[in-house]
């Protein structure tokens, strides 16, 4: 479509339709009055070059009077339609106006006389034009609904021969907590907010729409693609830098868009949708509040991370996950056990990380059954080592708030017959903030099986010294950030003495992890750091490599440590 057009081509839609060939004076406008849709006589009559710029009170101004304009108040507080007949102020001629409350605002019929029969005529007209415009727009913020959003798509696909649409796809940040605290009332409030924020920076050529819940879409015609749309993008994200005020409460909702340009991008439907919604993953996946253009990449990225999602739900059964361990040394003496790290070795594409896996599996609800086994083949494999080593395994967010965890680390033990106080389950300060008093009751059930408690990467989210005044672990460890680079940072030196200080103070031990020179344990033993864990001291090694291991590593001297 070239440059110059207003409008998308024709859509399918009925109101579309209606107002694309009604030979009556009918325009739409939404809540601040703006005018949104109109017939093409209404266009010529009122001489609209651009929907945008155009205001009920351009149109018609005798509504500012006093009376006719409490009529449109009426209208918009009670919902009921009124007549109001109003006088062209240079040739006096009357004129009849049926106004009445549309889903996005209201709507106008014009009559050219105060005739009975013209008034009914409007009065059906109106009502045509009102049931038109609910069954394609929103009811809450009155922007075209899914339904319209379709049908002009499809309208507008394949776009003719040197043209250029954008599709973006919008998505509200943080939008699921006011529901969840406010109520749905405020989580309505914003959204219509939200509409009207989405309306203020879009320019001619340029239509939003509300798809569902706090979805929403615009369709943009431009020569200069995709630096109009990502401008556009850059706009409506600005747009939402500000607070929301609801109830005198203020909120903040961002937004994060997905850019897709036709006929780049795709030049089908279902082609421009997937581009976008693969761009609007990119964008949330980066940060959220910002926007991502479509790229072949990401497709591919997308693709490969299917393919792993799908090959994870037979990882397990298959026998494609697999155990290594790494030594927990105490300086002064030697190893007393090691931690469990879960591995996939997938049979196309190799080792996976689990940075990678890990957040599939829970979002996939499949981290229990990988949990329950990575349990018990740790705890078997701890049974061939001296009885005084202890075993570390990791529990996932997902694990440790699913019912039934404390039963079932009571049967695996059981089941395999190893001393609780063996076993050492280390959970991230991330789990803690999900529901406190369950929390708790979890770890206290785990304590009274005698059961050792690690809390891992302590420093890195959010430090509840709350958790550590409530409830006795056993352990802290201290995460590898802070280890990094401990010989000649002073901040991270004194923040590493302050947690073992902290530790030591709550009767609690310290493992540092991450230790990958000699200063640094030596650092971390004159500190009387409890544990240290480090390639220097040990890498991961499988279950069958152990006792070799501790053969050849009988003890860690106190001084001079030597690397292994």
């Amino acid at each position: 479509m070239p440059d110059g057009d207003t409008t998308l081509p024709a859509s399918s839609s009925i109101e579309a339709d209606f107002f694309a060939h009604s030979d009556e004076l009918v325009s739409l406008y939404d809540e601040s009055f703006q005018l949104v849709e109109c017939t093409p006589r209404h266009r010529q009559t009122y001489a609209v070059d651009s929907l945008v710029e155009t205001s009920l009170w351009h149109t018609y101004p005798e509504l500012l009077a006093p009376g006719p304009k409490s009529a449109i108040e009426f209208v918009v507080a009670s919902g009921l339609p009124r007549t109001v007949e109003i006088a062209h102020p240079s040739t006096g001629s009357r004129r009849t106006l049926v106004i009445f409350r549309s889903a996005g605002g209201i709507g106008v019929v014009e009559a050219e006389s105060s005739s009975t029969y013209r008034e009914t005529f409007s009065q059906g007209e109106s009502d045509r034009a009102l049931l038109l415009h609910q069954a394609t727009h929103d009811v809450l913020t009155g922007l075209p609904n899914r339904r319209q959003f379709s049908d002009q798509l499809r309208g507008a696909l394949p776009v003719p021969n040197g043209a250029r649409l954008a599709l973006m796809q919008i998505d509200l940040d943080d939008f699921k907590p006011i529901n969840d605290t406010l109520g749905h009332g405020a989580g309505d409030a914003v959204l219509k907010m939200a509409a009207d924020r989405i309306r203020s920076v879009l320019r001619d050529r340029e239509f939003a729409y509300r798809l569902a819940g706090d979805e929403f879409a615009v369709i943009q015609w431009r020569a200069d693609q995709p630096r109009e749309a990502e401008r556009l993008a850059d706009a409506l994200i600005n747009a939402f830098k500000e607070p929301f005020t609801v109830e005198g409460i203020n909120v903040f909702v961002g937004a994060s868009v997905g850019i897709a340009v036709a006929p780049a991008d795709g030049n089908e439907v279902e082609q421009l949708m997937k581009a976008a919604d693969i761009a609007l993953y990119a964008a949330k996946k980066d940060g959220r509040g910002r926007s991502s253009t479509f790229t072949r990449s990401m497709l591919i990225v997308l693709e490969q991370r299917e393919m792993l999602r799908r090959s994870l739900r037979t990882a397990l059964q298959e026998g494609q996950f697999f155990l290594e361990y790494q030594p927990l040394v105490k300086p002064s003496s030697s190893v007393v056990g090691f931690e469990a790290l879960l591995r996939w070795r997938h049979p196309l594409v190799g080792i996976i990380p689990p940075n990678v896996f890990i957040p599939m599996a829970e979002a996939d609800g499949l981290m229990s059954d990988i949990g329950r086994w990575l349990l018990e083949r740790a705890c078997r494999a701890a049974m061939d080592w001296p009885s005084h080593f202890t075993i570390a395994v990791n529990l996932s967010p997902a694990e440790f708030l699913h019912e039934g965890l404390t039963d079932r680390v009571a049967q695996t033990l059981d089941l395999v017959g190893m001393r609780a106080d063996r076993l050492e389950l280390e959970i991230t300060e991330s789990v803690l903030l999900e529901r406190t008093i369950n929390n708790l009751d979890t770890l206290n059930t785990l304590n009274v099986l005698g059961v050792q408690i690690s809390l891992d990467d302590f420093g890195t989210f959010y430090s509840s010294l709350s958790y550590l005044k409530n409830f006795p672990f056993d352990t802290i460890k201290i995460d590898q950030y802070f280890i990094r680079d401990l010989e000649r940072d002073e901040k991270s030196q004194t923040i590493v003495r302050s947690i073992i200080a902290l530790a030591h103070g709550l009767g609690m031990n310290v493992t540092a992890e991450g230790v990958e020179t000699a200063e640094q344990a030596i650092w971390l033993q004159k500190e009387g750091c409890d544990r240290l864990q480090g390639y220097f001291l040990g890498v991961p090694m499988r279950a069958e490599a152990i006792a070799d291991f501790l053969r050849k590593t009988p003890a860690i001297p106190a001084a001079g440590l030597q690397r292994t």
